[in-house]
Order: C-alpha cells, then structure tokens, then sequence
C-alpha cells in the first residue's frame, strides 16, 4: 500500500507537481489529486495506483513498505515514526 504522505513525499524527490505526475503515469490530474488527500493509505482502482507507482519508480523513487527494507541504492528518506514534529522553546 502506498500513503498519500508517501506520494507527496515522491513527487516532492522527484521536484515534480501533480499535473507532470498525472502525465507520467497516464492518470488524470482529478485522480492524482483525490489520491494526494487522501488519508491515511490511498484508496483507488488496482490498476490505477499500480500505474502511479509505476511510474514513480521509473522516474527513480523506490516506494517503501513498513519495515521494509532497501534494496536500492542512493539518497532518500524514511518517516521512522508518524506524529506532530517535536516543539522547542
């Protein structure tokens, strides 16, 4: 399963806006929206969310799992444990 905060953190590594992601993977702009806003995991079509991440791996990004481990290599990022950022005074 892929989450909504994966996606935007995809495209985010890739520097691309939602409309370039919709071109790469054959999805309509509508649907990469309501993908994005999504809560929690992303909910759709198979097929639909199978070309989106398709496409985010061919552009380089490799889709994480929880507790999955890396097989690729290069720079990336991982959310260790989801929460509100700790505040400092």
């Amino acid at each position: 399963m892929i989450t909504a905060a994966q996606l935007r953190a995809a495209r985010a590594l890739l520097g691309i806006d939602q409309k370039k992601l919709a071109e790469l993977s054959g999805v309509s702009l509508p649907t990469i929206q309501r993908m994005e806003a999504s809560d929690g995991n992303v909910r759709g079509v198979i097929e639909t969310l199978t070309k989106v991440v398709e496409a985010l791996n061919e552009a380089g990004v490799e889709l994480l799992g929880e507790n999955a481990r890396s097989e690729g290599v290069g720079r990336g990022v991982r959310l260790r444990r989801p929460g509100p950022p700790k505040m400092t005074t």
